[in-house]
């Protein structure tokens, strides 16, 4: 693990005035009179060791984050005003900038856009670990020009996932899931020599399927990434797959809000007119069996679309028993972090990261260009 610069690195930052990127990307919800409530705070929360230390060493906090996808422009939705009343309510001396990504230099690394974040700033924490893996002009650009560092989500962040890719505790299992194979084959390449189980579920597990010759019926499924999932099926045992699932009929509505058809189980192929959506109960036992042994567990993405309740048996189960394990848990970010949540076991898991890319960036990588960045500040001599 390569050393970063921490908040101690900055020296004394009385009276100084310190530009804070957060990742204070908040779902938000409006109103019918268009007004703004924060869905979960989890992210501002999150943010908040770091910004208390900065004041608590008597420094002068200016907040930065972006929310959603304006593309350049401002888009009144995307107003960073409710965590802007979030964070005044708590701290009303902290000043909270509008959403960075309203100007088109953000995403871009514009060098007048960097110019206007530092102007008169002494000092930049990056909190951010959810950007951490942009090359945006919040997260690479003030260390060129001033003394910077990690903050504490950050660095812990970093510090935990480097863990699992240095020394992990063993035996190492690895659960990978979600919708494609192909948003995660970087991941399960470079975690595969690391782990002693791999365990694969959700809809990119039909793409396993095909490679081993099963019929996967309407299932979500690429075709162009059947032989790497062969490739990836001859590492041996430690690759386990699904073998039975939960189905609805091709035409059956599913997701969030959505009811009707009850789910039917079926072992090894997905018959035709039919499309799998969730693991089944042979599978859960098989990979609690696995789960219960891990020292260490890293999770990421989810094991069926557990939005809708009558396909969330296996995720939420898988939830439970990472929850109830003696193992280290790590929970990657995103939909598998969103899931966690919904259970109720949030409290229980050891590392509940904030960042869904980022994570699959670092565990695939090594290395994040906002991390790069910090060691190349200009306070900064690893």
């Amino acid at each position: 693990m390569k050393r970063i610069p921490v908040l101690e690195d900055l020296g004394k930052v009385k009276g100084k005035r310190v530009l804070v990127r957060s990742d204070l990307n908040v779902p938000l919800v409006y109103d019918e009179k268009g007004t703004a409530t924060i869905v979960d705070d989890f992210r501002i929360r999150a943010s908040l060791p770091t910004i208390e230390w900065l004041l608590a060493e008597g420094a002068k906090v200016t907040v930065c984050s972006h929310i959603g996808r304006p593309k350049g422009r401002v888009v009144e939705k995307y107003s960073m005003k409710p965590v802007q009343d979030y964070l005044r309510a708590l701290h009303p001396d902290v000043e909270v900038r509008e959403n960075l990504r309203f100007n088109a230099g953000e995403e871009g690394n514009a060098p007048d856009f960097v110019a206007s974040l530092i102007e008169g700033q002494d000092a930049y924490v990056n909190d951010a670990f959810g950007a951490a893996h942009r090359s945006h002009a919040s997260i690479v650009g003030p260390p060129r020009f001033l003394p910077s560092a990690a903050g504490r989500l950050l660095a812990r962040e970093y510090e935990v996932i480097s863990g699992l890719l240095d020394e992990p505790v063993r035996p190492f299992v690895a659960i990978i899931g979600g919708a494609k194979v192909s948003d995660k084959l970087a991941l399960i390449e470079a975690m595969l020599p690391k782990v002693d189980y791999m365990l694969i579920g959700g809809a990119m597990a039909y793409t396993f399927f095909a490679a081993q010759g099963l019929e996967v019926g309407d299932s979500l499924f690429e075709p162009d990434r059947v032989d790497a999932c062969r490739r990836i099926l001859e590492a041996g045992a430690k690759v386990l797959v699904p073998v039975d699932s939960a189905v609805l009929p091709s035409a059956a509505k599913f997701g969030r809000g959505e009811s009707g058809d009850e789910p039917t189980l079926v072992s090894g192929s997905i018959p035709s007119g039919h499309r799998g959506l969730d693991i089944g109960p042979a599978t859960i036992a098989a990979f609690s069996e696995v789960i219960s042994g891990a020292a260490t567990i890293l999770w990421n993405g989810p094991m069926g679309v557990f939005e809708d309740p009558r396909l969330s048996k296996g995720t939420f189960a898988i939830a439970r028993e990472v929850a109830t394990s003696r193992a280290f848990s790590v929970v990657g970010g995103g939909d598998s972090a969103a899931a966690v949540d919904e259970a109720g076991l949030a409290g229980e898991i050891s590392h509940l990261s904030t960042g869904g890319g980022a994570s699959l960036e670092l565990l695939e990588k090594g290395d994040l260009p906002g991390l790069a960045a910090l060691r190349e500040a200009v306070n900064f001599r690893a």
